[in-house]
């Protein structure tokens, strides 16, 4: 079996109930490949996880956007692991490069939740990725494979690990790494697997593709050998969110 096309949705710090209810009928009355083509997964606010997760057609399942590091207790306005699997929630994004930036979130530290996470059941969205500067700097491998490593260093089992890459220069920015560039960083980021962990994870892991990922580009995305689908950040409040699904289909012809 090859890897399952995924694409994830991050609504980040978006919506209102009207919103959020419009976008979920959306994705429920979208035309996209079945499940065994494409893993669909969305990722409201925590506040309409239970909303979207009850409304959202079954095959589409949902993600929280972070959760803490540990056990819950005494930590005013975190959410734990625990909490979101007692919610019935399958998946979680880990590392976005918004939490590493604007709240300090260091690599071992984005390793240790992505361990804790995994060991309560949770799926991981485990992201990476350089700024503009050290992609100027020719750093770009360097800065990637450190962020790995922190992770890679905290678990065994890659089985319920999606590696999202995303240049942090191409977040929201409109600027979208070549499909060229992306194939470069994802193909270099399995061969990081392959000598640091095994060629098995490597093989089996997906690497998907964030950054200004649209209706226009994820074709071409799609068809480079490593990439194994999209986080999409602002297209997954749009209908095209559908099209981008859709890319999935490169993959499978």
């Amino acid at each position: 079996m090859g890897r399952k096309f995924f694409v994830g949705g991050n609504w980040k710090c978006n919506g209102t109930t009207d919103q959020v209810e419009k976008i979920v009928k959306t994705l429920n009355e979208g035309q996209v490949p079945p499940s065994d083509v494409v893993e669909v997964v969305v990722s409201p606010p925590y506040v309409f996880l239970p909303v979207v997760k009850s409304q959202l057609r079954q095959e589409f399942h949902v993600a929280a956007q972070n959760c803490w590091v540990k056990k819950g207790g005494a930590f005013t306005g975190e959410v734990s692991a625990e909490m979101l699997v007692n919610l019935g929630v399958p998946w979680v994004i880990l590392g976005h490069s918004e939490r590493r930036a604007l709240l300090g979130e260091s690599n071992e530290f984005v390793g240790d939740k992505v361990a804790y996470a995994l060991s309560q059941g949770l799926k991981v969205i485990a992201c990476v990725g350089e700024t503009l500067e050290q992609r100027e700097a020719g750093s770009t491998m360097e800065v990637v494979a450190a962020q790995t490593k922190a992770i890679a260093e905290k678990i065994k089992d890659w089985s319920n690990v999606v590696v999202a890459y995303e240049p942090v220069w191409a977040i929201g920015t409109g600027k979208v790494a070549t499909p060229a560039q992306a194939q470069e960083v994802h193909a270099s980021l399995r061969d990081w697997l392959k000598t640091n962990v095994s060629p098995e994870v490597a093989e089996s892991t997906r690497i998907i593709y964030g950054g200004s990922v649209t209706a226009a580009n994820c074709k071409e995305l799609a068809a480079q050998p490593d990439v194994d689908g999209f986080l999409v950040g602002g297209a997954s409040l749009k209908p095209e969110f559908i099209d981008i699904i859709n890319a999935a289909t490169v993959k499978s012809a």
